[in-house]
């Protein structure tokens, strides 16, 4: 069923530095990412400018905000993919980049209402759903298939790196753009600025665009191309194997946001300074992701997977036992590197067995199922946490890591051992 040969040497980055269509890619998201996360604190800045709806609190006017980030990839998330095959995936790049853009400089021009920065951020978070399964779809065609595991690598460091960057500089840049360019639109002038420069950058991609199959250019009915989509899935077990892992290690994140605010209390932080454990374990991912970027050909036989599993149950297992600062740190740094051995080659092995027609409903199926279950740790750990404490819930979850990941491994480990 599935293609078995070796993958062909990896050069690990050097390859990808000598590729000007995926260098512009990387470039151009890297800078789309730092936006996303730069909005986002602007949008928690901007909140006391803004008046509130009746009877909406200062906590309820935060967490209302949220979900006008995570509805649409909730509604979104595989609408975003069928459109993706349709359409040129630069077009959708650089126009999502263009249509963010104008939309974050349009914010001073508004009424300063409550539900009107609903709308928007609604809107805006709506265009990243068609963006995110576009630059996806992207890499495979830019990048030959023995380069693709360097290629995830480089796109998982960066991600992660404009994560914990984007939040950490977010707020002294919109300060000096507030003292540099004027209180009344220098901070949207920024944000703004940064998703037309990303924009820019792509725009000069050339891009070798697949042929769509007679029966898909025939179709004008989006509800059949994502159901053929599932179809796809359930004949290819393999693939949805691997969107099993990639949602189990987002979840195991989800659920450590929530639980690192107790773990600052524990470890005698404010609250505020949970980001710490995650930003730890953010270096770490960017780590592995690294190691595997230049030494992947040399991993490949290796059951990366099944290790990084193992190595983020070990430290969920031993982190309540712990009681240094340091050394917490380093187990989430830790913890880090074992996810970057589950994230970065489950999204290789998918984009290498999807073929080319597919990747669009593919990685909008996956990014749409990923964000409906990071919605389950969110809503019960905290609950959880509360009934059970702290350790019992950290534990629980190493189980449920270890349980997860053998099991998977066993479904698949013959053929990940030859395409990976």
């Amino acid at each position: 069923m599935f293609p078995t040969e070796p993958a062909a040497v990896n050069n690990g980055f050097g390859a990808l530095l000598k590729n000007r269509g995926f260098m512009l890619l990387w470039i151009g998201q890297l800078v789309s990412q730092l936006a996303d996360k730069v909005f986002f604190v602007l949008m928690i800045a901007l909140l006391e400018n803004y008046s509130p709806l009746p009877g909406l609190a200062q906590n309820s006017m935060y967490s209302t905000l949220m979900l006008s980030f995570t509805i649409p990839a909730i509604l979104f998330g595989s609408a975003g993919g069928i459109f993706v095959d349709r359409l040129p995936k630069k077009l959708i790049m650089v126009g999502s980049d263009v249509v963010r853009g104008i939309l974050t400089l349009c914010l001073p021009l508004l009424p300063r209402q409550f539900l009107i920065l609903l709308i928007l951020t609604f809107a805006i978070s709506t265009v990243t759903q068609f963006f995110a399964p576009a630059e996806q779809a992207a890499i495979p065609l830019l990048v030959k298939r023995e380069n693709l595991l360097a290629a995830n690598a480089l796109f998982t460091s960066t991600m992660m790196g404009a994560l914990i960057v984007g939040f950490a500089i977010g707020e002294p840049i919109l300060s000096l753009a507030k003292s540099w360019m004027g209180e009344e639109y220098g901070q949207e002038l920024v944000v703004g600025g940064l998703y037309i420069l990303s924009a820019a950058i792509m725009q000069p991609i050339k891009f070798k665009e697949p042929k769509r199959p007679r029966e898909h250019r025939a179709s004008n009915n989006p509800w059949a191309e994502f159901t053929e989509s599932l179809r796809y899935l359930k004949k290819n077990p393999l693939i949805l194997n691997a969107m099993l892992q990639l949602t189990t290690l987002y979840c195991v994140f989800a659920a450590l946001t929530v639980l690192t605010i107790r773990l600052a209390e524990e470890f005698g932080l404010k609250e505020k300074q949970f980001g710490f454990f995650l930003a730890a374990a953010g270096v770490g991912m960017v780590s592995g992701a690294a190691i595997l970027g230049h030494w992947g050909d040399k991993l490949h036989h290796k059951p990366l997977p099944l290790i990084g599993f193992l190595m983020m149950a070990l430290v969920l297992g031993v982190f309540t036992f712990t009681h240094n600062l340091l050394l917490a740190l380093a187990l989430c740094g830790f913890l880090g590197i074992g996810a970057a051995l589950i994230g970065v080659p489950m999204q290789t092995l998918i984009q290498q067995q999807t073929p080319p027609t597919m990747h669009g409903k593919v990685f909008g199926f996956q990014n749409h199922a990923v964000n409906i279950a990071l919605a389950l740790p969110l809503a019960i750990t905290g609950p959880l946490t509360d009934a059970l404490g702290l350790r019992i819930v950290l534990i629980g979850m190493s189980v449920v890591v270890v349980f997860v990941g053998v099991w998977a491994w066993k479904n698949t480990r013959n053929v990940l051992q030859d395409v990976i």
